[in-house]
């Protein structure tokens, strides 16, 4: 049994920094990881890649020969990866006994509209893969109603297309602080809180208020489902990667690799209950503080004893 992450977002969100940072802190802990390229126009990879999609397909050849934008040619490039899955599979299953993170497009539409990465995945978790999808987007869309209500219409749409288990990842926390102060507390847009609020600033714009009962009707839709939260990550920060492994262990089924009883099961529940005790009001208060580090290179520390060095070391 492999297990994995399909890390998924729009362009800019932060889906190979994250890659990249999540690739080492796993490999610090002991994790055997590998990371699988799905993007074909990803230009400048900073990891090695176990598998990659470039391998198998030209992007810029795709473009220039089909006349296609760059929109078409990546559909096309999906398209032409599920024709030949035998491909993707004879890659992938050397490597069931590693940790694997999918690196895949930011086109939004390959998730929501199209069903090539569903079909895709589909695909991959009948080869004995536990995936979780993690779905990123950038902190900033936090700043304006309108930009965090779009974010929660593509978040559902994903999470309902793509029946895998989603964990949703409000990025570069360390960065949010330089366009001003949130409306509202931290934990409003984490945990998705009442949609109303927002339809009062929304009407407060003259551009937008035309469009009140549209966004009051995407609200209640959102609402009505109750599957969007998101939790907060700052890449570079130990503490708030570990926060978010918790959740993907517990999602895909890692975490109850080694447990035998439901004993053991309800005694890590109980365990992660206490380590989630006012995370958000934690991240709230720490998120203007700024990081000194600029490389995301994690160092296994052997004297740090605390719960979450317990659980990710097991």
């Amino acid at each position: 049994m492999g297990f994995g992450q399909v890390i998924i977002g729009p362009p800019g969100s932060g889906k190979t920094v994250y890659c990249n940072g999540m690739s080492q802190y796993l490999a610090s802990i002991g994790r055997k990881v590998s990371i699988v390229n799905l993007d074909p126009s990803n230009e400048n990879i900073p990891y090695e890649c176990a598998v990659n999609i470039q391998d198998l397909i030209d992007f810029q050849e795709v473009v220039e020969k089909t006349d296609l934008g760059p929109n078409g040619g990546l559909i096309f490039c999906m398209e032409y990866l599920e024709k030949n899955i035998d491909w993707l599979k004879e890659k992938l299953l050397p490597l069931k006994d590693h940790y694997i993170l999918f690196d895949c497009p930011g086109q939004v539409e390959l998730y929501t509209h199209y069903k090539v990465i569903s079909n895709l995945l589909e695909n991959i978790s009948k080869w004995s893969f536990r995936l979780t999808v993690i779905q990123i987007f950038d902190s900033f869309y936090c700043k304006n109603p309108s930009h965090f209500i779009s974010i929660l219409l593509v978040s559902l749409s994903s999470m309902v297309r793509i029946e895998l288990p989603h964990v949703n990842v409000l990025s570069k926390m360390d960065l949010i602080e330089q366009n001003g102060p949130l409306d509202f507390q931290l934990d409003y847009y984490t945990d998705v809180l009442d949609l109303s609020y927002l339809n009062s600033f929304l009407d407060k714009d003259p551009r937008l208020k035309r469009f009140s009962e549209l966004n009051k009707s995407i609200a209640g839709v959102i609402e009505d489902f109750s599957l969007v939260n998101f939790i907060p990550l700052n890449i570079m920060d130990k503490k708030s990667v570990a926060n978010l492994i918790v959740s993907i262990d517990k999602s895909n089924g890692y975490i109850y690799g080694s447990l035998d009883t439901n004993t053991s099961i309800m005694e890590i529940q109980e365990r992660e209950t206490q380590w989630n005790f006012d995370k958000y009001q934690e991240v709230q208060e720490a998120y203007y503080q700024s990081f000194e580090d600029d490389d995301v290179i994690y160092e296994h520390d052997e004297n740090n004893e605390d719960e979450f060095s317990k659980y990710l070391n097991r």
